[in-house]
């Protein structure tokens, strides 16, 4: 099993946005939105979760393959700024772990005996709904 795969902080551009949203003067004051960029062809991360991460069907990846995340909930640029960065972490996350392959399987004889069995005994069901013949 491969170790977790973290993104290097340095790999990552941040950039100090104004928030958006309610909040009058108080915007302007304490309101510290952080923007995260990740080149994902530039980074570190194993080719194979580079093209997962690619492929997921994420609005924040760019067609020219930068995944951008904007986080404003708290009111420190710090705070937004591990926000961010963990957020972008868990979307790696996701891209790493590899999808299981599906195996198709065949029904079992026993399944499909009781399917069939139960197939006849509805149309038994349903003949005796006829007129009575006297």
């Amino acid at each position: 099993m491969r170790p977790p795969v973290a993104i290097d902080p340095d790999e990552v551009e941040f950039s100090a946005i104004r928030a958006q949203g309610p909040g009058g003067q108080n915007v302007n004051k304490v309101s510290n939105a952080v923007q995260a960029r990740f080149d994902i062809g530039a980074s570190s991360l194993p080719a194979d979760v580079k093209e997962r991460l690619r492929a997921l069907p994420d609005a924040r990846i760019t067609r020219d393959g930068v995944v951008i995340v904007k986080a404003q909930s708290a009111r420190s640029l710090e705070r937004n700024r591990a926000d961010a960065l963990g957020r972008l972490q868990a979307l790696v996350d996701a891209a790493a772990a590899v999808p299981l392959v599906r195996r198709p399987t065949r029904p079992t004889l026993g399944s499909q005996r009781r399917r069939l069995d139960s197939k006849a005994g509805r149309g038994q069901v349903k003949a005796l709904r006829g007129k009575v013949r006297e």
